[in-house]
């Protein structure tokens, strides 16, 4: 230790050296308490590995001197000296083996020169590693076994073990079969490589080998491998392991439906490689199937025959079980499956689900579009049961079939005009479907169509005179006459039935609404009060005419009504009432030609509708009943029904001089009524 000293007076400054003396007060150090050393047992002597080194904080001769280890006849201790310190060395002396000792624990001591001397101490661990220097070690050269054959597939037939003195991969054993063995050997057994057992892989045959001889590899897993060998011989034990072989010597897989009983479809062999009663064979059909085994002149040699007329229909294909069993004490049996096809032959017409059919069509539909189809099956297949479809043309081009096309693949049926159901309701035509076979067979269908009734006409004014939904008309009256008086009636029909053709009347326009009254149902105008001096004397009603279909059609017409003196209006009565009187009967005579044609043409729909209705078939009967909507009134309806839906046609019954009291389901015509102007003058 250097210190410095100053001095004041005289001013100076000195330096002292102190030098202090060590006392061996502390014992050697090592970092750590243990050491490990990891050791292959084929490593050479000589091989040096270091050690950790001790510390000492006293100096001089009290720092550390020297180490020492525990005496052992596999290590020495070699020391490297330095100007700093000394490096202790652990050197290899003798070659390591795991299998004697597989660890070793030495003490490495570090020593100081202090008087008396201290001491500190490593634990050193040394771990010998396992070296590949053991080989697979099988109990015996040489082993033998016996096996029955037909023994089951994966039976377990000898397990081979073999030890190895390694340990980890070093010890772990693969076994495997030599490489030169006969291929049959391969292909009946397998060796796990694992665990050693040998199983059975394929079918064992006496008649084949009666003796196998395997050699067996075991190898360990080390770096390079050692193996060990072995040879396993296994006996076989015959017993009666062949079963019967069925060949088919001659197959015909098609047979046709028509064929006759005793046609020859397949022939066949049985064989059995045993001898005596192991090798008789009993072969028999054992599947229910119209087809039967009869043996030919030579031994084992069938025929299979058919025993009865086919029908694919009924079964298209038959799957004929063989089976042949040899009479050895453990019988043993062969079975073999025929897929046999029944061919198709033309025999089914086509069939349609329901005739008659019946159709509902709504006029006014498209020209040329589909309006329904008609469909037929055919139980054969292939080009039997391809179908064609056209309407049997009834009357010539004239006829009504005319109407309708048929879409000759598909059946698709559409119409080459529009419907009006005011002209035609009902009609009816054939429908042949015929197949493509050979002969084609063919049948037919009747199809009935109604068509039903849209509203589709606008109601027609007959009074007063119209050609064109609108007219005008005059009526002249006695200012004298009391409320209540009838003034006229406006008279219209409508060619649409049910709601379409239910007129109801309204008034438009009035001059003025306390005088006239319009009945809404009869189109009676009627005056309400009795007319005063201050009342115009003319007066116009614009009445409105219409029907109750969902998209409602109209016509109006125009009544002027003149207020005339009493005395003017019986003058002019007379010539008027003649006037009427001719243009009514021209009127009526018209309307009873409408009404006749109209009529008949309904009773004909009728007819015809009765006429279906008696050749239906129970299922698929549609039921007509036939009702009065209205007593007391002109108008009568047919209501029928097909499947769930109702359907109503309703036409007039009507004669001169009678007036239809409109309902709801009825066509509404009021008709002039033979009345003179001078009969309501009082």
């Amino acid at each position: 230790m250097e210190l410095k000293i100053l001095v004041e007076n005289p001013l100076e400054m000195h330096h002292v050296i102190v030098e202090i003396t060590d006392v061996n007060n502390h014992s050697p150090t090592f970092s750590e308490k243990n050491q490990t050393f990891e050791i292959f047992e084929q490593t050479q002597p000589g091989r040096r590995f270091q050690l950790l080194s001790a510390r000492d904080p006293d100096a001089g001769i009290n720092s550390i001197r020297s180490y020492t280890i525990t005496p052992n006849e596999h290590f020495d201790l070699d020391i490297r000296d330095s100007d700093e310190d000394k490096t202790p060395f652990l050197a290899l002396k003798k070659s390591l083996d795991r299998e004697q000792k597989s660890k070793h624990i030495l003490i490495l001591t570090a020593v100081d020169g202090g008087k008396p001397p201290k001491t500190g101490t490593l634990n050193v661990s040394i771990i010998v590693l396992d070296s590949n220097d053991n080989r697979p070690i099988f109990s015996q050269e040489i082993y033998q076994t016996e096996i029955q054959e037909n023994v089951p597939i994966g039976t377990s037939v000898f397990k081979i073990n073999a030890t190895d003195a390694d340990e980890g991969a070093n010890g772990k054993i693969e076994y495997s079969l030599g490489k030169t063995l006969k291929k049959i050997v391969y292909e009946t057994f397998e060796l796990d490589q694992t665990t050693g057992i040998i199983r059975i892989k394929g079918e064992v045959d006496y008649e084949e080998n009666d003796v196998f001889k395997l050699d067996v590899e075991a190898s360990d897993n080390g770096t390079p491998p050692l193996s060990g060998e072995c040879r396993l011989i296994i006996k076989v034990k015959d017993v009666n392991d062949n079963a019967p072989e069925i060949e088919i010597t001659s197959l015909s897989n098609t047979v046709r439906e028509d064929s006759k009983p005793g046609t020859v479809i397949s022939l066949l062999s049985v064989t059995d490689k045993d001898s005596g009663a192991n090798g008789k064979i009993i072969t028999s059909i054992t599947s229910e199937v119209p087809f039967e085994l009869k043996p030919t002149y030579k031994e084992n040699i069938y025929s299979i025959v058919t025993k009865r007329s086919l029908d694919r229909e009924e079964m298209p294909q038959y799957e004929i079980s063989i089976k042949a069993t040899d009479c050895g004490e453990s019988q043993l049996s062969a079975s073999r499956i025929l897929n046999i096809q029944v061919a198709d032959v033309n025999d089914n017409r086509p069939q349609f689900w329901q005739n008659p059919l019946h159709f509902y069509l709504s006029e006014n539909n498209a020209a040329g579009k589909s309006i329904f189809s008609v469909s037929a099956t055919d139980k054969d297949i292939n080009e039997n049961a391809v179908i064609l479809y056209h309407i049997v043309r009834v009357g010539g081009e004239q006829g009504r079939s005319s109407y309708i096309n048929v879409n000759s693949e598909n059946g698709e049926i559409s119409a080459q005009k529009s419907f009006d159901f005011e002209t035609l309701k009902t009609f009816q035509f054939q429908v042949v479907a015929t197949d493509s076979g050979t002969p084609p067979l063919s049948n037919n269908v009747t199809v009935n169509v109604f068509i039903l009734d849209q509203n589709d006409n606008v109601p027609v004014i007959l009074y007063p005179l119209s050609s064109n939904g609108s007219a005008e008309g005059v009526e002249e009256i006695p200012r004298n006459v009391n409320a209540g008086h009838l003034v006229t009636k406006v008279r219209a029909y409508d060619a649409d039935i049910g709601y379409n053709g239910w007129l109801l009347f309204s008034l438009q326009e009035v001059t003025d609404h306390s005088l006239f009254g319009l009945d809404r149902y009869t189109g009676q105008i009627r005056t309400l009060r009795s007319f005063t001096e201050t009342d115009e004397a003319e007066h116009k009603l614009v009445i409105l005419v219409k029907d109750n279909g969902n998209v409602s059609l109209s016509a109006t017409a125009t009544v002027i009504v003149k207020l005339v003196e009493p005395k003017e209006a019986f003058a002019a009565s007379d010539v008027k009432s003649a006037a009427k009187v001719d243009e009514e009967d021209n009127v009526t005579f018209y309307l009873m030609i409408t009404l006749g044609a109209v009529s008949t043409l309904f009773l004909i729909s009728i007819i015809v509708l009765i006429a279906m209705q008696c050749s239906k078939s129970t299922d698929y009967t549609s039921k007509y009943l036939q009702e009065t909507n209205y007593d007391g009134t002109l108008c009568h309806s047919i209501q029928y029904r097909s499947g769930d839906k109702r359907y109503m046609l309703v036409g007039p019954r009507m004669s001169v001089g009678s007036t239809i009291v409109p309902g709801s389901h009825a066509n509404t015509l009021v008709l002039p009524a033979r009345r003179r102007v001078s009969e309501e003058v009082r």
